[in-house]
């Protein structure tokens, strides 16, 4: 499905009284849920080991400020 067909698709399943914002944050949305299979397909991931010794990393180094 191309993103023009994704978001045709999007459209007729929202209701009729769906305001701009609504419609540009189901857009949003959609685009980072596809983003987010690109990066996996791509081995774009990370464990849960790694992210949450980058956690543990980031909140030291917050509380050290």
């Amino acid at each position: 499905m191309t993103d023009k067909e994704a978001v045709a698709d999007a459209l007729q399943r929202l209701p009729e009284n769906v305001s701009l914002a609504e419609i540009t944050e189901e857009l949003k949305i959609m685009a980072a849920v596809r983003r987010g299979r690109e990066d996996v397909a791509a081995g774009r991931v990370k464990t849960q080991e790694e992210v949450q010794g980058l956690l543990k990393s980031w909140a030291n180094s917050w509380n050290s400020r």
